[in-house]
């Protein structure tokens, strides 16, 4: 098992690939800027038409006995952005997950809704992208599913800090300190597979993890955010094209 472990492990994370440039081209979620369109909007987003492409419906995976996540979140919350494409949490250094024996640093948390990816074609009303880094620029991505339920102490935090103007960074001001632990779900068996990025310039290479298990938050939360934002940020349903999920 461990060498069948290693040898699905290798075929889903073998690639590295660099941080997201600086775009300079606009794209969207509708019009003849939305997502069918991103590849062709410019080069530099060529990608967006690639073949192992993220969100997708996450199902059939295989037990591969995946290991424990080694997650370190101790450092907190410190700015917040309306980007006009979600809102993006950065975080103050020193928080960490590890990877294949390899460190990823938390750059940054952002939101869809609804979901981007399905769990066996259920579409979920909010995602959480926990966004991480290697030295080597390589990135592995956290996805944590919402659901409707209680309204979520930490999320009512930071929407109180929300812009609704754009591009414009908003130093946070909580009670309490908020890290990126309190948006991990209490028990942490994920999915994985090789994905993208979700949005241009659809990097691929990306290690994806996503929570089985869900977080709540209320409905009048997650409306806040489909406010702000004033559209639905989410990226359709993209083919597996013969990639293993494994579990």
């Amino acid at each position: 098992m461990l060498k069948k472990m290693g040898f699905l492990m290798t075929l889903i994370g073998c690639n590295v690939y660099s941080m997201a440039a600086d775009q300079t081209t606009s794209w969207s979620y509708h019009g003849n800027s939305a997502p069918e369109y991103w590849g062709i909007l410019a080069p530099e987003y060529a990608t967006c038409n690639g073949y192992n492409q993220t969100p997708i419906n996450i199902t059939g995976s295989i037990d591969a006995q995946l290991p424990n996540l080694n997650i370190d979140y101790p450092s907190h919350a410190h700015t917040i952005i309306n980007n006009g494409h979600t809102i993006q949490i950065a975080y103050t250094d020193g928080s960490s997950i590890e990877v294949d024996g390899e460190r990823f640093a938390l750059k940054q948390m952002h939101f869809h809704t609804p979901s981007e990816n399905h769990i066996e074609g259920q579409s979920f009303p909010m995602e959480l992208h926990l966004v991480h880094a290697n030295a080597a620029g390589a990135l592995a991505v956290i996805g944590v599913m919402f659901e409707y339920g209680q309204a979520h102490p930490q999320l009512k935090q930071l929407w109180q800090n929300m812009p609704k103007t754009k591009n414009q960074p908003k130093v946070i001001h909580t009670p309490n300190p908020i890290t990126a632990t309190e948006f991990l779900p209490k028990k942490q068996d994920y999915y994985r597979f090789s994905g993208s990025l979700t949005t241009p310039p659809c990097s691929e290479g990306v290690r994806w993890l996503v929570m089985k298990q869900p977080l709540q938050a209320s409905k009048d939360q997650i409306q806040q955010f489909d406010e702000v934002m004033g559209t639905h940020t989410n990226r359709p349903l993209q083919n597996l094209n013969g990639r293993m999920i494994v579990h």
